[in-house]
């Protein structure tokens, strides 16, 4: 079957998708997306966490078909220019602030932790003006698991993240 959906705010098709193929397989094995990883395949780890509709979601979970018409945003539409994201494209706020706070290591969960540190972004600075403390930052990323640190850094990063999003919001 033919799946046609909006990735990073661009349509996309996927030809000879077969029914139960998962949207991460689709985002990174036909469309050339390679930044959601593939992990436990059950929904457990969060690295192939991406916006589906507005809403955080593990991609390995969601049949491909699902995407057909809908709104998918991957860590690659994070970057500034958003769209498919090549090397060429800056870093987004989020990203910058896990690079200089030293919150990426192996990579294989980041990309998960980046789109679910955007979306509470969103819900805190963005919606009420207002950055997370630590218990919300340990709540929204509870379902991403990272073998590689102990969180620390991690949790500095998306302080970072929330302090650069308040100044730009406040027009400082």
């Amino acid at each position: 079957m033919r799946v046609t959906f909006n990735v990073n705010g661009e349509d996309v098709s996927a030809d000879n998708v077969w029914p139960g193929e998962s949207l991460l397989y689709v985002l990174r094995e036909r469309l050339g997306l390679p930044g959601s990883k593939n992990a436990c395949e059950q929904g457990e780890c969060g690295s192939c966490t991406v916006y589906f509709e507005g809403r955080t979601a593990c991609s390995c979970m969601i049949a491909a078909g699902q995407a057909e018409g809908r709104q998918v945003r991957t860590v690659e539409g994070l970057a500034e220019g958003r769209g498919k994201g090549t090397d060429e494209r800056p870093l987004g706020a989020v990203q910058e602030a896990f690079v200089e706070a030293g919150a990426v290591q192996c990579g294989f969960c980041t990309p998960g932790l980046l789109v679910q540190t955007d979306d509470l972004l969103e819900r805190t600075v963005g919606a009420r003006g207002q950055a997370p403390d630590d218990a919300e930052i340990r709540e929204a990323l509870a379902g991403n698991l990272c073998r590689c640190t102990g969180y620390e850094k991690i949790i500095d990063a998306v302080h970072l993240a929330a302090e650069r999003r308040a100044r730009a919001g406040s027009g400082a």
